[in-house]
């Protein structure tokens, strides 16, 4: 059974009345959902409060689901949706991604140490590049910066953030395609000044 039939299944006992099916999809795609929403808002405890209120949109939307996208495709748009109005009604912008977080401790491998050539030099420049790229990402128009994200942070696929986005499929290609780009001409006095150098 696929992700896209276990979620379909959960809908349909949702629809049917079982409040703990709505539970298991809530503890299934929470993560997924603050991570989103982490890259629009600032604050913790407000990103929580837009992560509950999008849920509860979505359970009270979802006897009108009829499944003709994936189920986390339609809640990622809800997700979208109830921050921007968030961020709308209380006066704010998107805040930029979070850098680089650190690895995590117990995926430490001594061989892979051995072959690092990390000099405190390259580990500013690193670093350096990270926060260009978050700049650059940050002070994106909100749409060429939500699919950006979609693709690059989330992992989701054209059809899908298209579905997502509300728009056509056309539209998340030049989107991701004009993010990148003025990500790449953010990058390029970091990497040389060669015009035709990609990040």
């Amino acid at each position: 059974m696929s992700e896209r039939e276990i979620d379909a299944e959960l809908v349909t006992r949702v629809q049917r009345g079982d409040k703990k099916a709505f539970d298991l999809l809530v503890m299934k795609y929470q993560r997924k959902i603050m991570r989103l929403l982490s890259r629009m808002i600032r604050d913790p405890s407000e990103i929580e409060d837009v992560a509950q209120e999008a849920f509860i949109k979505a359970y009270r939307a979802l006897p009108q689901f009829r499944g003709e996208s994936a189920f986390y495709t339609w809640l990622y748009r809800i997700a979208i949706n109830t921050a921007r109005n968030w961020l709308a009604s209380s006066g704010r912008r998107p805040s930029a991604p979070t850098a680089v977080e650190n690895e995590d401790g117990e995926t430490f491998n001594e061989a892979d140490n051995l072959s690092d050539i990390s000099t405190p030099e390259s580990m500013v420049a690193s670093r350096e590049i990270a926060e260009t790229v978050n700049a650059a990402i940050e002070s994106l128009p909100e749409e060429l910066r939500t699919a950006i994200v979609l693709r690059e942070i989330e992992g989701m696929s054209y059809e899908d953030i298209a579905q997502s986005m509300g728009c056509p499929i056309g539209t998340v290609r030049s989107r991701i395609f004009r993010a990148r780009e003025a990500v790449a001409a953010r990058l390029r006095p970091m990497l040389g000044n060669d015009a035709d150098r990609r990040w």
